[in-house]
C-alpha cells in the first residue's frame, strides 16, 4: 500500500511540476523571442532546446533584389542537411518562430537522394513547409554532388560556407540554426553544417549581428521521454528554448509521417 500511494503522489507531483514547466516557458517566450531579435555578434555557438537548384542555377526571385528589413523583425536561417530534417528535429523552432511572424528562411543542402528518391523527398519537403508555414520562395534545395545524402561521404566546407553566406547576404539574415557538435542523430552530414558554422564564426567571416543557434543534442533516455522530459529540460535550460502545445506537436507527428520515403540512415 505504501508503494502504490507513492508511486501516486510521485506521478502528481510530476504531472504539476510539467504543468509549471510549460507554462513558465510559454512566459518566457516573449524574453527569448527579444533576445533573438537584438543584434549581437556571437564568436561561438549558442544552444537551444522556393526550391533553388544550384546545379541548374534556378532562383524564384532575382539574386539583387534585397528583402526589406524593419529594425524589430527577426530574419532566421535554418540549415539542414536532408529533406525530413526540418520536421523531425526542428519543428518546435519552426512553429514557434512563424508564430511570431518572424521571418523564416530554409537552406537544405541536399536532396536526400540516398536510396534515389530524390525528386520525390524535394517534392515531401516543400509539402512539409507548407504545413509548417514556411513559403515556398524562402525553401532552397540544393543538389550537387558535392553534398551527397551520404554519411560515408565528407562534404566541402568551402562550399558549405559560401552557400550559407551567401544567404545571409542575401536576406540579411540575423539569426542561423542548425544542428549541433552531435549532429543530434550522429549524422556526419548534420554535423558537417555545424563544423562550417564554428569554422565561420572562428574565422571572423559571419556578418555583425548574426547569432548561430545549434540544436542540443540530448540522450536517447530524454529523447524518448516525452512530455516528461519538460522537467529535466527545466534544469537543464539553454539559451533559446521553444516548446509547443497538443496541436503543434500532432501537427508535427503528421508530417514525420507523411515523409513516405523515410527510409535511411541516421
Amino acid at each position: 500500500m505504501f508503494v502504490f500511494v507513492t508511486i501516486i503522489l510521485v506521478f502528481v507531483a510530476y504531472t504539476i511540476s510539467i504543468k509549471f514547466v510549460y507554462y513558465r516557458y510559454g512566459q518566457l517566450w516573449p524574453h527569448l523571442r527579444n533576445k533573438i531579435s537584438t543584434p549581437l555578434y556571437t564568436v561561438g555557438n549558442s544552444n537551444f532546446c522556393p526550391t533553388h537548384v544550384r546545379s541548374s542555377a534556378s532562383t524564384r526571385k532575382s539574386e539583387d533584389e534585397k528583402p526589406r528589413v524593419t529594425a524589430s523583425e527577426t530574419r532566421a536561417l535554418l540549415v539542414t542537411a536532408h529533406p525530413d530534417d526540418e520536421c523531425m528535429f526542428f519543428a518546435p523552432t519552426v512553429l514557434k518562430l512563424v508564430e511570431s511572424h518572424a521571418a523564416l528562411y530554409l537552406l537544405c543542402l541536399s536532396t536526400g537522394n540516398y536510396n534515389n528518391q530524390g525528386l520525390q523527398r524535394k517534392r515531401e519537403l516543400l509539402d512539409s513547409c507548407a504545413v509548417l508555414g514556411i513559403p515556398s520562395d524562402h525553401v532552397t534545395i540544393i543538389d550537387d554532388k558535392e553534398l551527397p545524402d551520404d554519411p560515408a561521404v565528407q562534404w566541402s566546407t568551402a562550399l558549405i560556407s559560401s552557400l550559407i553566406l551567401k544567404h545571409i547576404r542575401n536576406y540579411s539574415i540575423s539569426v542561423v540554426l542548425t544542428f549541433d557538435g552531435r549532429g543530434v542523430s550522429g549524422h556526419a552530414n548534420h554535423i558537417a553544417i555545424y563544423k562550417t558554422l564554428r569554422h565561420l564564426a572562428s574565422a571572423g567571416r559571419l556578418p555583425q549581428g548574426c547569432q548561430i543557434f545549434s540544436l542540443h543534442s540530448i540522450s536517447l533516455l530524454r529523447k524518448y521521454l516525452s512530455v516528461l522530459e519538460l522537467p529535466v529540460s527545466w534544469l537543464f535550460p539553454s539559451d533559446f528554448c521553444c516548446l509547443i502545445g497538443r496541436e503543434e506537436y500532432k501537427r508535427a507527428k503528421f508530417l514525420c509521417l507523411t515523409y513516405r520515403s523515410l527510409n535511411r540512415p541516421y
